[in-house]
């Protein structure tokens, strides 16, 4: 359990998402993020020299990625700032988050910034010499699709992995199906009012479409309408599976940044320093060989064993869900509703999966919420490549 991390009220923003090969589609993911990142600053009047470290986290690489944190903390504006290339899959926010955490717990850093960033759109193709192949035929990989089609070790895609839990566990095709035209109502919810929801933490981005043209996103981009006749007329996307290319997520592009900070610290960075939030527990799991979605609930008990809480006990439930399985999976072992105890406002499964940023705008959508309900607990839990798992708790009050 820790005591003494907490991140300001609105010290954290997130980019629309948006989904691949559109807008963001040629943009460095670093250089974007660090620019969104430099403008957000300058909105708030917080001077990027009150942060003493940088963790970037990025999973799809970047061209001169090689200097990761310390030239992502010199384009915010803090050049004089060091930083670290945080890399855990879809659990690299979590990750980044409590890596600061347990910096401030320790002493080390009074105020870290967790910037992560993430673009799968035109990922890289990496070539490695191979002296011994016919010819001097070189190894190569597409960074991203076949990762996300081979687990080195399980030997099995990614959606496998969420089959495998559903079909052990006896989940449905319409349990799944239920669950993604659900998860697309609730992400209506963030719409509601002109996004007044989303608002409370979106910042937009400026892309240069040319020399003398920019383009303002300040939404979401790519989000497909989801109705249950929809749902029903797709075709699963493996044999005798129970997900539809509709109850699984897409791979985006997109941006967040979270402050982090002693109790002081993060007062002085509040938009209102009456709202605390604190940093209390992390957990961790890795399951069995492709088995992937089956992490979440190992990892979230841990969390809230470390915060001394119980499920029921959360005003605010998120995860990163990319595909059904893993809510219906884990409202099971938690004993909550699927449907309406978890994920207001939206998840992962709807807005898309830029990988690096994607835990980190659920857990400040979870922080708005709880916000929003009067204080609480927040639990944040979601898998990650490697048949891995994050969760963290936060108390908001």
């Amino acid at each position: 359990m820790l005591t003494k991390a907490y991140i300001p009220y609105k010290g954290y923003f997130s980019s629309p998402f948006a989904r691949w090969q559109g807008s963001m589609a040629n943009e460095h993911a670093i250089v974007l993020a660090a620019e969104t990142t430099k403008r957000w600053l300058a909105e708030k009047n917080m001077d990027p020299t009150v942060f003493d470290y940088v963790y970037l986290g990025l999973t799809v690489h970047q061209y001169q990625g090689f200097y990761g944190g310390p030239w992502a903390a010199a384009l915010m504006g803090a050049a004089g700032v060091p930083g670290l290339w945080v890399s855990q899959a879809c659990s690299t926010s979590t990750v980044a988050i409590y890596t600061a955490a347990m910096g401030v717990e320790a002493g080390l850093f009074s105020a870290p910034f967790c910037l992560m960033t993430d673009r799968c759109s035109n990922g890289p193709h990496a070539v490695w010499p191979n002296p011994a192949g016919p010819g001097g035929q070189v190894i190569s990989e597409n960074w991203l699709m076949d990762n996300f089609n081979k687990d080195p070790w399980a030997g099995q895609a990614m959606i496998k992995t969420a089959e495998n839990v559903a079909k052990e566990e006896g989940i449905t095709r319409k349990e799944c199906d239920e669950v993604a035209l659900q998860r697309y109502k609730q992400y209506q919810g963030a719409l509601a009012n002109d996004r007044e929801f989303q608002k409370r933490y979106m910042y937009p981005v400026l892309i240069r479409v040319s020399k003398k043209q920019t383009l303002m996103l300040d939404a979401d981009e790519g989000i497909m309408d989801t109705t249950a006749e929809g749902l029903a007329g797709l075709r699963p996307v493996l044999p005798d599976g129970v997900h539809t290319f509709g109850a699984q997520t897409h791979p985006a592009d997109g941006h967040c940044g979270i402050v982090v900070a002693g109790r002081d610290k993060a007062k002085s960075l509040s938009a209102d320093p009456s709202v605390e939030i604190q940093v209390v527990s992390y957990g961790y799991a890795r399951v069995k060989p492709a088995f992937m979605a089956a992490a979440v609930y190992p990892a979230a008990q841990m969390a809230l064993d470390g915060a001394k809480i119980k499920a029921k006990d959360a005003k605010a439930i998120k995860t990163h869900n990319p595909f059904a399985a893993n809510d219906v999976f884990l409202a099971r072992k938690l004993g909550v509703d699927v449907m309406n105890g978890m994920n207001n406002y939206g998840s992962s499964l709807i807005f898309g999966h830029p990988q690096g940023p994607t835990a980190g705008r659920l857990i400040i959508e979870g922080v708005e919420e709880v916000v929003i309900k009067g204080g609480g607990y927040l639990l944040f839990a979601g898998c990650a490549a490697g048949d891995t798992a994050a969760a963290m708790v936060l108390k908001i009050g």
